[in-house]
């Protein structure tokens, strides 16, 4: 069982950075992959970034590819999403989400992701 809990997001400028976390709970959270999606008003959630158990690998949704940089600290429960360069599309709620399976399959197959943590809203103002 993993329980993931973001925080991090707030209101920025157009331009700006901002760093999101999860905490995770579970002795065995360094086995899974890692994943951000986000979900912004009236629309579908999407895949961003994920990363594998290592964290040696990962995959970036084509939107924030050069602008978002996912990461993982095993040793401390945490995965995190850099990003920079924001504009107000990114506008959204970000979700964190850990897997059983591959980082390359949380890319299409969200729907099957094992945990989900419930949000951390980002607003980008232009």
């Amino acid at each position: 069982q993993v329980q993931l809990v973001e925080s991090g997001g707030g209101l920025v400028q157009a331009g700006g950075s901002l760093r999101l976390s999860c905490q995770a709970s579970g002795r065995t959270f360094s086995r899974y992959s890692v994943g951000w999606f986000r979900q912004a008003p009236g629309k579908e959630r999407e895949f961003v970034a994920s990363a594998s158990s290592s964290g040696a690998i990962t995959y970036y949704a084509d939107s924030v590819k050069g602008r978002f940089t996912i990461s993982r600290d095993n040793a401390k429960n945490a995965v995190y999403l850099q990003m920079s360069s924001l504009n107000p599309e990114d506008t959204a709620t970000y979700y964190c989400a850990a897997d059983r399976g591959t980082a390359q399959s949380m890319v299409t197959n969200y729907n099957g992701v094992d945990y989900w943590g419930k949000g951390t809203l980002v607003t980008v103002s232009s």
